[in-house]
């Protein structure tokens, strides 16, 4: 992996915390609304996460891969970005 892994491990350290504490606040019967939006705020960090690691697989790996590589690295990078839309 060519991502800055020490962003990518800070961010998904932030993402355990907050699902740690979504967790918290299920066994607590915390109000609907705040446990969604606790919800939102992880997704939101793990998006995050993800475009890290595909901007340094676009930036690196497909950038850098050979002729014979470089179709497959682009059908895996659409394959990724149509799981996503879904």
């Amino acid at each position: 992996m060519v991502a800055d892994k020490e962003k990518v491990e800070r961010l998904l350290k932030t993402a355990r915390g907050q699902i740690d504490g979504i967790l918290r606040m299920i066994e607590e019967d915390r109000y609907c609304i705040d446990v969604s939006n606790q919800i939102m705020a992880a997704q939101s960090i793990l998006k995050k996460v993800n475009y890290e690691i595909l901007s340094a697989h676009l930036l690196g790996c497909v950038k850098n891969a050979d002729a014979e590589e470089y179709d497959s690295k682009i059908e895996e990078l659409l394959s990724v970005m149509q799981s996503m839309s879904k």
